[in-house]
């Protein structure tokens, strides 16, 4: 139990405490009770009602203040206690009466958060930003009651420590999209189907469509940006780019999931990446056990690294997610079927679950079997399924996906091969007849714009009092 003093305050009932608080993984708490101050003469209403004598300075009563000050990453209380109104420790505190005012120095930078109360105890919480957990985020003694608030500006506060959670919002679209797609796998027990696109047009058509999550394909995105083979010759800086786009396209309406590839380096390379994809707006991906030089899941002659340099990018990733107190979610892919067998897949995925994933995928399943054994050997811990027809994996429907237990499925291909198909008849029509078979379709230039937005950008224009698109047609 920390020391407790009395300070005595003078009658003008103003304190001022200088403090300077070390910086901590925790923000500081300072709790002040005080007892309320002498009720101002008031003359009496009744002729014979006992006079109250006036105050002078003699007959000073001192309102009593305790004040104490706990850091809980030192776990360690201090108190001060003096008649002089100046008193020197680690905080400012100005003008105690009934509303008080608290500024906490964290060492670096600056914090103030003002609090009020009509009674006679006063709760003030400092909010250093660089502190585990937001001020507005209420934290119980377990971190099963921990609930909080998703800001939005891209970095999104803890909804939740564990999967209890004992309150929910009310309406999850007002969250951010990472908190939102945390909250469904938290929450809901259905399969989360996810069209792949790999551009603007592709995720526009998906969001029409009604999509809710999509998932931005490696394979997709490397073949549309750079009109190459998925062999690993996508940069960090064209996925992050890519993603970017995507996911704030109508973040409101719609959840990425990304591709991330091997992570593109190191740990100090995978921390850079992650942090560049919560800035992004992307809600999940996936970080993979295959060697740098990787290839498309469904391409034969895939190598992967050990697994103690699996689990130690799973490891800096899920550190990177923590230090930003982000939602984002972490999907633990290993490609070691083909090399190494089932087993080992499973001994790669269940470390990963330790170190903090917080959803696995096994990548390239032989058999439907496997796909259900997978489900089984790891629950109640989610799984993410990848489709890709005419690949290295049976077909399972979305409904036997549902079946075996699937949370997440992802059809990598949904976008790219149908494109590649329509793309490829109608220029061969150009080709050989000279027309591409468009006309009469109905597809015209404002259907395309209207799907990419159209709509959108009139209103705004017309709600700001422009006119440059009035009358558009």
């Amino acid at each position: 139990m920390p020391e407790t003093k009395t300070l005595e305050v003078p009658p003008d009932n103003k304190l001022t405490v200088d403090v300077d608080v070390k910086a901590s993984k925790e923000a500081p708490s300072l709790s002040f009770t005080t007892a309320p101050a002498t009720p101002p003469h008031t003359p009496p209403n009744d002729e014979n009602s006992p006079e109250i004598p006036s105050k002078d300075s003699s007959q000073e009563v001192p309102l009593e203040s305790t004040i104490q000050l706990e850091d809980k990453a030192a776990g360690k209380a201090s108190t001060a206690s003096t008649n002089d109104p100046k008193i020197q420790s680690k905080a400012k505190i100005q003008d105690i009466i009934p509303v008080a005012t608290a500024s906490v120095q964290d060492g670096t930078k600056d914090r103030a958060e003002s609090a009020a109360a009509d009674g006679h105890e006063l709760q003030s919480k400092a909010e250093p930003q660089d502190a585990l957990q937001d001020p507005i985020t209420h934290l119980g003694d377990n971190a099963d009651d921990a609930v909080g608030q998703a800001p939005t500006d891209g970095y999104q506060d803890i909804i939740a420590t564990s999967p209890s959670v004992t309150a929910v919002p009310q309406d999850v679209f007002s969250l951010s999209p990472a908190t939102r797609l945390k909250y469904k796998l938290q929450h809901t027990t259905d399969l989360i189907v996810c069209p792949g696109v790999y551009d603007g047009l592709s995720a526009r058509i998906a969001e029409a469509v009604g999509f809710e999550t999509l998932y931005m394909t490696g394979a997709g995105s490397t073949a549309s940006m750079l009109g190459m083979a998925d062999l690993g010759i996508a940069s960090r800086d064209d996925m992050v780019r890519n993603a970017d786009m995507i996911a704030n396209l109508n973040s409101h309406k719609f959840e990425l999931i990304a591709d991330m590839d091997t992570g593109y380096g190191g740990p100090v390379n995978i921390t850079q990446t992650v942090n560049q994809y919560i800035r992004a707006n992307v809600a999940a991906f996936h970080i993979e056990d295959q060697v740098l030089t990787k290839r498309c899941g469904h391409l034969s002659g895939k190598k992967v690294v050990t697994n103690d340099i699996y689990l130690s990018r799973i490891r800096a990733a899920r550190a990177a997610i923590d230090h930003e107190k982000a939602d984002i979610q972490l999907i633990a892919r290993t490609d070691a079927n083909q090399q190494l067998g089932y087993e080992e897949c499973m001994v790669r995925l269940k470390a990963a679950r330790e170190c903090g994933a917080d959803v696995g995928l096994l990548e390239g399943f032989k058999t439907k079997e496997e796909a259900a054994r997978a489900v089984k050997e790891l629950a109640p811990w989610p799984l993410l399924l990848n489709i890709v027809e005419n690949g290295h994996s049976p077909l399972i429907t979305v409904e036997e996906a549902r079946e075996m237990g699937f949370r997440i499925m992802i059809f990598s291909f949904a976008g790219l091969a149908p494109a590649y198909m329509a793309i490829k008849a109608a220029y061969e029509k150009l080709r050989h007849e000279g027309i591409t078979g468009i006309q009469g379709s109905g597809v015209g230039p404002k259907v395309l714009f209207d799907v990419c937005g159209l709509q959108d950008a009139v209103e705004v224009d017309a709600n700001a009092g422009g006119e440059d698109y009035k009358g558009m047609t």
